[in-house]
């Protein structure tokens, strides 16, 4: 008698992150599921979420999900209209992973530990096979389907005909021409149509806003200029007026931190102890438009900040469908590796969750259409 499992179909993942586990809890019940990756399998969860974890976010609308998503929005119209947040939810919760949702709408596990997550995920892999080792190349011979799931940061030299679209840094903290008061942070900053808070560093500028808009301009050359509303608009004239023997400094020092403030006013040659009372319209029009219209120059990136990077396989050769090649038919991918990238707050790994997912389904139907 030939036993069942000689006849089940054979599935290569190559990536033990987020994207190819997720894909093959999803195969496992169904084919013999293998998993190549030259590290340890979800290593690369443990720093997500700053350790904690940041599973998904709470957007509910997959329309308003893709949104997010700097590269690859309309392709994602297909792949989360099929498994979106609350389906994520809902198998964190099978592998006993409970959530909850911060204000921000960031979704963590109520262990708030990455690592606990891992150990859950892995548990529920119980018939999957793990293997240590790193794939050169596309082995068909030995297997009927392969998913890669590498990841954003590795090499795709190994894939035969498949177009890579340039990898760059994203999400990132961006290097200035000039130094601003370091350790300044503040919050409510507008820039390029977005809200959030922003952090001076050492080298530049860094917080949620800038890896916003890194991410945007992730593909535009170095160097660039950005302006940023450092705080809602005010009535300084009225302040003046009403404070005449307060120094300048402390006037705006209501509305942006003392340091950067001071900063701003030495920049347009105010002395900032200069007492209210003395200062003249052109002086005023100056200050408020460099706080509303505050120009940066860009010249880099930080090294060795990039969490994620855009680029990678050209969705123009994967069906958003399914999320095989249009070149090899038994070749699937998912993850960070094609050329999707997400803001911050837990949409880098719904891409990962999501075509992973479809994924899979795409290989149980294809399986189906050839046993038909």
């Amino acid at each position: 008698m030939v036993q069942e499992s000689n006849l089940i179909s054979k599935v290569c993942i190559v990536g033990g992150g987020p994207a190819g586990c997720f894909c093959a809890y999803f195969l496992q019940n169904d084919f013999d599921v293998t998993v190549f990756d030259k590290d340890e399998p979800l290593k690369t969860l443990l720093p997500t979420g700053g350790g904690k974890c940041n599973l998904c976010h709470a957007e509910y609308d997959f329309m308003e999900l893709a949104k997010n998503y700097p590269r690859g929005e309309k392709f994602l119209y297909s792949v989360f209209s099929k498994f979106s947040v609350s389906e994520t939810l809902e198998i964190f919760k099978k592998m006993g992973i409970k959530t909850y949702t911060r204000d921000d709408g960031r979704i963590f596990p109520v262990s708030n530990s990455s690592k606990d997550v891992r150990n859950k995920f892995l548990k529920s892999l119980d018939k999957v096979k793990f293997i240590k080792k790193e794939v050169t190349g596309l082995d068909f011979e030995s297997f009927d389907y392969i998913v890669l799931a590498v990841g954003g940061h590795s090499h795709f030299e190994f894939i035969p005909n498949h177009t890579l679209v340039e990898q760059k840094p994203a999400l990132v903290g961006l290097k200035t021409k000039e130094k601003y008061p370091q350790g300044v942070s503040i919050q409510g900053v507008k820039g390029l149509g977005y809200c959030d808070d922003i952090l001076f560093t050492h080298e530049g500028i860094s917080g949620p806003l800038i890896y916003k808009i890194s991410s945007i301009k992730a593909r535009d050359n170095f160097p660039y200029v950005i302006k940023l509303s450092l705080c809602e608009d005010f009535d300084l004239q009225k302040e003046l007026d009403e404070n005449p023997h307060k120094s300048i400094k402390n006037v705006i020092s209501n509305h942006i931190p003392r340091s950067l403030a001071e900063y701003i006013l030495k920049k347009i040659n105010i002395e900032p102890e200069t007492e209210s009372c003395k200062i003249n319209g052109k002086n005023r029009d100056e200050i408020k438009n460099i706080i509303q219209n505050f120009e940066i120059d860009v010249i880099g990136a930080s090294k060795g900040s990039e969490v994620v990077t855009c680029g990678g396989i050209s969705l123009d050769e994967i069906n958003s469908k399914t999320m095989q090649s249009k070149i090899y038919p038994r070749l699937y991918f998912c993850g960070e590796m094609i050329d999707i990238d997400g803001f911050c707050g837990g949409f880098n790994l719904q891409n990962c969750w999501s075509t992973a997912y479809v994924a899979a389904e795409g290989i149980k139907s294809d399986k189906l259409e050839q046993d038909n």
